[in-house]
């Protein structure tokens, strides 16, 4: 048992996270959101690096140029992760930082910077790479007298009839940083 693994699983324990290690020093566990309600995620102990990956969502049906641009921009004001995508064009969070980072303070401030990207980022991919279907399930609800809650976000593009992504780089204030940090 190498000493990083030992610290993620203690600090997985202390924060009540639900976890499974597939092997020593793989651990797969769920973080709670808002707005993305859970966010898969892995650590991955190597020999010289802590891997963090964290599935967000799963490849655009539409508007893929804008939603990558969007991502990438974004990557220029976030703490230790950053977007990619895999062969499909599924969306993550992936990281790869020094084994020293595996503390629990290093811990906390990953993770939580894992979900909150994954969380506020969340509705921005959605409605610049699947306001089609967003529509098509809005009205399809409409029509049939079926509740629209979980599509509440998009309430006002949809029944204003405006196109998602109105502004320079995505929908207004989702582009920003939640700290208003800059990049140096």
């Amino acid at each position: 048992m190498t000493a990083p693994s030992a610290t993620i699983r203690d600090y997985l324990r202390g924060n009540d996270i639900e976890f499974e290690e597939a092997s020593d020093g793989v651990f797969s566990f769920e973080l709670p959101g808002e707005k993305k309600l859970r966010t898969a995620v892995r650590l991955d102990v190597g020999r010289h690096a802590l891997g963090v990956h964290a599935f967000v969502c799963r490849r655009p049906d539409e508007n893929h140029e804008r939603v990558y641009r969007w991502l990438l921009e974004r990557n220029l004001k976030m703490y230790a992760v950053s977007f990619a995508v895999d062969r499909l064009g599924d969306i993550y969070l992936d990281a790869r930082l020094p084994l020293a980072a595996a503390t629990a303070e290093e811990l906390d401030r990953l993770l939580g910077s894992v979900l909150s990207y994954a969380d506020d980022s969340f509705n921005a991919i959605l409605e610049l790479g699947f306001a089609a279907s967003i529509r098509k399930e809005w009205e399809w609800r409409r029509l049939r007298g079926e509740p629209t809650r979980n599509l509440e976000a998009f309430r006002g593009w949809l029944e204003a009839g405006d196109p998602p992504g109105v502004g320079p780089v995505g929908p207004v204030g989702s582009a920003g940083d939640e700290d208003g940090d800059q990049r140096e």
